[in-house]
Formats: structure tokens, C-alpha cells, sequence
């Protein structure tokens, strides 16, 4: 049984993420910063019959806790051979708004977190000789976004990790694809609506969508168990877009 470690597991896309790697077999390693959200995936999956265990209380933006978290994940699940990052943050302000902290704080989380998480469990996937990292970017990294410049910039510096570490640890039998997800129903995009954010209404958008619906979490996580089974070993560096048709 292979261990799969899932960040930002406690809800929306890592969530669902979390559950389908462990119906294809997974030990999820359920890693959340929230740890009642961590608990709560992790006892969904166990109660389906499946293998999961719960790392709450991590952030990913420090590699402290990172490191520790995974050597726990060692322990008890095993080696690490799947790894998706999916935790992050958003946020909309003017460019101008833009505060160091703000910018610093969104590519902690979202750019420096991938990589510590990385550079902690591609040794453990370098001795196996087998390993599957995705990375979940976003499809306004493709097209740009504005009021977006700091998340935006987040995500296309992932992106370009992803390229570049596909290059590097292919010859390890180590993929690295990234999902960039395009307007996914999730609690984050709800949140973003309530506060007029969006520009309209999630309806809205889904009728401006060529398959006239919200992406689902569950999208996502097809996708992303595709690209985490040993059928996809020949996919590497890609950008796989989930989005409904949006970017082309």
C-alpha cells in the first residue's frame, strides 16, 4: 500500500483528493492546518473501510513543522510516495494594496510550502525509485487575474517548480504534473461570492462556462488520481487543466 500525503486535506479539493487516493488504495496522510478538519476527513475515510490518519495543525509555510510532519507520517503510514500540494490561500486587493506582509504571507503558503514539502519526501521517493508528485496551481496562473497579482504570481511560481523538477527527478522514476483548476465549487469560492468578488454570481459564471457548470471538487481529484497511478508514468511536467473549458 503506497502512502499518499494530501495538504489542505481538511476540506474543498484536498478533501476530495484525500478520499478518492484512498479508494484506489492509498494510506492518506490527511495534513491539514485545521486540526478538527484533519480529524474529520480522515474518520470519513476510515469509515468507508479505507486507510487514513490524521497530521492537523501544520502549516505548510514553515519547514519545521513540515519536516516533522512527515517523519510522523513515516511512522505510521510508512514512506511517503504520492505527495500533492494543494494547501493554500487566496485573497483579492488592489495592487497597490498590496502590503509586504500580504505578498510574503500568500507565497509562504502557496510556493514555499510545495517546495519544503518536496524537499522533504523526494529523498523517500528517490530510494524507492517510484514517485508521484501534483501540484494544484490555478488557472488564473495561466490567464492572469486581477486584483489577484500576489496569488496569481504564487501560482505560476508553482508552475514553473513543477517544470523544472519534472526535468530533474524524471530520471528517479519521480513524475511532477501540476492541476490548475478553474472555478471549482468549493467553500473557498462560496466565501469569495458572498463577498462580491467574483464579479457575479457563481451561476453566473457556470452559464459562461462551455459545459455550463461549476467544477467540482471531484474533478479535480479524478484528475489527480489519473496522474498518481502508475498508469500515467509517461506524463511529466504537464499542466493538466481542469476547468471546464474556460482556458484552452
Amino acid at each position: 500500500m503506497k502512502t499518499a500525503i494530501v495538504t489542505g486535506a481538511g476540506s474543498g479539493i484536498g478533501r476530495a483528493i484525500a478520499h478518492r487516493l484512498a479508494e484506489d488504495g492509498c494510506a492518506v496522510a490527511v495534513l491539514d492546518l485545521n486540526s478538527d478538519s484533519a480529524g474529520r476527513v480522515a474518520g470519513e475515510i476510515g469509515e468507508k473501510g479505507n486507510t487514513a490518519a490524521a497530521f492537523g495543525g501544520v502549516d505548510v509555510s514553515d519547514r519545521g513543522q513540515v519536516d516533522a510532519a512527515i517523519q510522523q507520517i513515516r511512522d505510521t503510514l510508512g514512506p511517503p510516495a504520492v505527495l500533492v500540494n494543494n494547501a493554500g490561500i487566496t485573497g483579492f486587493k488592489k495592487f497597490l494594496n498590496i502590503s509586504d506582509e500580504v505578498w510574503d504571507r500568500t507565497l509562504a503558503i502557496n510556493l514555499s510550502g510545495p517546495f519544503y514539502c518536496c524537499q522533504a519526501v523526494v529523498p523517500d521517493m528517490v530510494e524507492a525509485g517510484w514517485g508521484r508528485i501534483v501540484n494544484i496551481s490555478s488557472s488564473s496562473a495561466q490567464g492572469g487575474q486581477q486584483f489577484m497579482a500576489h496569488y496569481v504570481a504564487s501560482k505560476a511560481g508553482l508552475i514553473g517548480m513543477t517544470k523544472s523538477l519534472a526535468l530533474e527527478l524524471g530520471p528517479s522514476g519521480i513524475t511532477v504534473n501540476t492541476i490548475p483548476p478553474g472555478f471549482v465549487d468549493t467553500p473557498m469560492l462560496r466565501n469569495s461570492e458572498e463577498h462580491g468578488l467574483l464579479g457575479g454570481t457563481i451561476e453566473q459564471h457556470a452559464d459562461r462556462t462551455p459545459v455550463r457548470r461549476p467544477g467540482r471538487p471531484e474533478d479535480i481529484a479524478a484528475a489527480c488520481s489519473f496522474l498518481c497511478s502508475d498508469e500515467a508514468g509517461y506524463i511529466t511536467g504537464q499542466i493538466v487543466g481542469v476547468n471546464g473549458g474556460r482556458n484552452t
